[in-house]
């Protein structure tokens, strides 16, 4: 792209306010699609005003990531209540992740028909909305249903989180906002288990929705009083339908195929293979419509941007390998080491605690390094973690495991913060507010691909070392011999006998997978550490923004 066409789409994407006098009329644009009065440039927030943005912001990206995983511990407790198998349960979360990850890629094009302030307003009021409905849900397909509703309006809260606090700094103190942000999409996936965990435990289950109540009026309070008269140009494009029915079928078909795979036996199952040929037939359609179309309601011409390009496929890659360490961790305390949810939760809590008090450091110095030194660091740091925690075994306490998980966390804050920060680089306006939607889709993506494969080869590698453990363990081997005839002496019957067997058998064979998926996230990682200078040189604001 020549530097004059540069100039000339951003042009097109330049991020607007409007002042509340203006806002009440309109301009007469060439094409009639404006329907936004003459936009004028505010100066970023400063001091109080600043601060208090940067809470709401947060707390309502905190909100909606939470409510991705608080529920996660609590099916057992749900479906029984609702009169169903905890298997049926699973829609619960299923509903919610297959609609938000619909609707955020759908940011940037709502945002220009809303203006991103109001629809970020009116995603916190609405979700709090089926927040409270969730929780008085009196049947299993009332509260599926308001699940579905309430994961569908909250897609563009985490971009919009993202792109409105770093268009509210000053330039010079985005890779701040962007380290208040990455925080909150971090540590709120690890908390959700925790918190829902002692929620059901001594409370009811629908409290769990209800703690969202004051947070999301709070939020949404805040936001319109902060950004009063500050909202962006809103436009009338038409509505890409096509574009709109494809992104519906493929990312629908693709992210429920995630979620039921491995209980369907993957490919082994015919409805998994039709929703893969769905997903395929669906996004690729999508992408050729949306390259070609004028109003897309995906901009895939953002991959024309290298370091976006570089720094979306790194960040879902990465998140990849991650939540799925993140989701085999607990599946292997609760199975091997009979932990229950809420312990195994907060064994592989401190994972985020680094990241809490070295956010801000990161954020307040990315500026003078280059940022792919960072992100560099930082996957080096989850492979010496992921390769620290294979020197656990069955034996091992909570703190030695607790300590395992710190050490895995120390990357985040290097790889997510810098990371975002390369994925932005040169990005404003509504190019900004696209790429946040569409890189935060990819990362949730990147969540659900983790936790479908990750679980899926944990699985299978128990079941391939329990074959080769049982291979030597029959009648006329002395180690076999030995031990069962202590099994006898000591007063156990027969069957009581090789159900022990079986289970020591089987808690190795889940400790010698889950020392494969560490082996294998270490790998990744280290392959990863060389595809960063892939990105072009990043150093200085991590946006250009657009005031």
């Amino acid at each position: 792209m020549s530097e004059k066409q540069r100039f000339a789409f951003r042009s097109r994407h330049r991020k607007t306010f409007m002042t509340s006098a203006q806002t009440a009329g309109t301009l007469d644009a060439p094409n009639n699609a404006s329907i936004a009065a003459e936009p004028v440039t505010l100066p970023p927030l400063q001091g109080t005003a600043l601060a208090m943005l940067t809470v709401a912001t947060a707390l309502a990206t905190f909100m909606e990531v939470l409510d991705t995983t608080i529920a996660n511990v609590a099916v057992p407790t749900i479906s029984g209540s609702m009169g169903v198998s905890a298997n049926e349960g699973t829609s619960i979360i299923s509903s919610y992740s297959l609609a938000a990850a619909i609707a955020v890629p759908l940011t940037g094009w709502l945002s220009r028909r809303v203006g991103e302030v109001r629809l970020l307003i009116l995603s916190v009021l609405l979700f709090t909305l089926f927040s409270v409905l969730c929780g008085f849900a009196t049947n299993y397909n009332m509260l599926v249903f308001f699940r579905l509703m309430q994961g569908l309006v909250s897609g563009p809260m985490v971009p919009l989180g993202q792109s409105i606090m770093m268009n509210s700094y000053p330039p010079h103190k985005r890779g701040m906002a962007m380290a208040f942000w990455a925080m909150t999409v971090v540590i709120a996936p690890v908390v959700g288990p925790v918190m829902g965990g002692y929620i059901t435990e001594n409370f009811t289950w629908p409290w769990i929705f209800y703690i969202n109540v004051p947070i999301g009026v709070f939020c949404a309070y805040s936001i319109s009083t902060l950004l009063k008269g500050r909202d962006t140009a809103i436009s009338s494009d038409p509505i890409d339908v096509i574009g709109l029915v494809f992104l519906v079928l493929g990312v629908g078909s693709l992210q429920y195929m995630l979620e039921h795979a491995n209980d369907l036996g993957w490919f082994q199952s015919k409805e998994v293979v039709t929703l893969t040929v769905m997903a395929v037939v669906g996004l690729t359609f999508l992408a050729i419509w949306e390259w070609y179309d004028k109003h897309p309601v995906v901009d895939l011409r953002l991959i024309k941007n290298r370091n976006f390009t570089v720094g979306t496929i790194l960040q879902t890659v990465g998140f990849t390998v991650f939540f799925g360490n993140m989701v085999v961790m607990p599946l292997w305390l609760q199975t091997v080491l009979g932990y229950d949810s809420f312990h195994s939760g907060l064994a592989v809590a401190p994972v985020a605690m680094f990241s809490i008090f070295f956010s801000p450091v990161i954020g307040m110095n990315m500026h003078k390094v280059d940022l792919r030194w960072l992100v560099l660091t930082g996957f080096g740091l989850f492979a010496f973690g992921a390769w620290y925690s294979s020197l656990l075994s069955p034996q091992s306490t909570i703190g030695e495991i607790m300590w395992g998980r710190f050490l895995f966390g120390l990357g985040i804050p290097f790889f997510f913060i810098p990371l975002s920060g390369i994925v932005m680089q040169g990005m404003e306006g509504e190019e900004l507010t696209a790429a946040a939607g569409f890189s935060n889709f990819l990362r949730t993506l990147g969540g659900a691909i983790g936790t479908a494969v990750f679980v899926t080869v944990w699985s299978r590698r128990t079941t391939f070392h329990h074959a080769r453990l049982t291979e030597d363990m029959y009648p006329g081997k002395p180690m076999y011999d030995q031990f069962m005839g202590q099994l006898a002496n000591s007063g156990m019957t027969a069957e009581a006998r090789y159900n022990t067997l079986n289970g020591m058998i089987s808690g190795q064979a889940a400790s010698m997978a889950t020392l494969d998926i560490l082996y294998l996230s270490a790998g990744l990682f280290v392959v990863m550490m060389f595809c960063v200078f892939f990105a072009k040189p990043v150093k200085g604001a991590v946006a250009s923004g657009g005031h």
